[in-house]
């Protein structure tokens, strides 16, 4: 609805984009949503995208300090052990592999879910080899393409290029059955827990960060290429396999501790 109705009050800045710069900072990015949703509607994106950039009107970013510190101090991670344990005893077993995989990988959860499928009709096809690199033990989200050709897991906003996960693990999921995500959310919500698997992907991050494995690792297996010189042009994996029997070596019983 509020998209709804910054469509409506704010409709002379699709025809004139710069007028946005004018918007208060609280509302501009709501304006500009809903200014986008509207141009997708009327089939003008594209000159919209064009005219929006020769404005020099771009998203504003609300990931400040403040916001920054009230999510780190928001994770619940003492009560989340205790909602996956429960999960045991309220999912089935594909989707329990599920949540062992989204947590062992802190991939999101929409990627978790095509991940988890994909690899299962690979399999059946003889395929696998051509996501899972079995030699290194990585998954190769970044060269999955659809039927359409289009990059399975490299999005414009949201990226997934690469997965540490052991064969075992891989070798438990390609056995198991596809799985959807209503499926599971009914099945939680009618035993009347929270969904919270979204919290899987920072419990991940925190864990292996304070088991030794360096940020900006983490980073690249969540998706993140961070913008630091540092990382940029002076980060180099110069052997693949030993960050991947580090990062084994902390994720192997991962799933074991958090239920402990």
């Amino acid at each position: 609805m509020q998209v709804f109705n910054n469509g409506v009050k704010h409709f002379d800045c699709l025809e004139n984009p710069q007028n946005i710069s004018a918007i208060p900072a609280s509302t501009r990015g709501n304006v500009l949503k809903a200014m986008v949703n509207l141009s997708k509607f009327l089939g003008v994106y594209s000159d919209y995208q064009k005219r929006l950039k020769n404005s020099g009107i771009k998203w504003l970013s609300t990931d400040d300090a403040f916001n920054s510190f009230l999510r780190i101090t928001n994770n619940n991670h003492s009560s989340l052990g205790e909602w996956y344990k429960a999960m045991q005893n309220i999912l089935r077993d594909n989707e329990k592999l599920l949540l062992k995989y989204t947590l062992v990988t802190g991939i999101r959860k929409n990627e978790a879910i095509k991940s988890f499928n994909l690899m299962i009709d690979l399999a059946k096809e003889d395929k696998l080899d051509t996501y899972y690199n079995s030699e290194l033990g990585i998954l190769e989200h970044y060269k999955q393409k659809d039927k359409d050709g289009d990059f399975e897991f490299l999005r414009a906003t949201k990226k997934l290029y690469i997965s540490i996960v052991s064969k075992a693990l891989i070798d438990e999921i390609v056995q198991s059955n596809k799985v959807s995500y209503s499926a599971i959310r009914k099945r939680i919500s009618r035993a009347k827990h929270n969904i919270r698997i979204k919290e899987l992907r920072s419990y991940f991050a925190t864990y292996l960060r304070t088991h030794g494995i360096l940020t900006e690792y983490i980073d690249l297996l969540q998706g993140r290429i961070p913008k630091s010189v540092f990382a940029r042009h002076y980060l180099k994996v110069e052997d693949v396999k030993e960050l991947v029997g580090q990062v084994l070596a902390v994720t192997d019983n991962l799933d074991k501790t958090l239920q402990s």
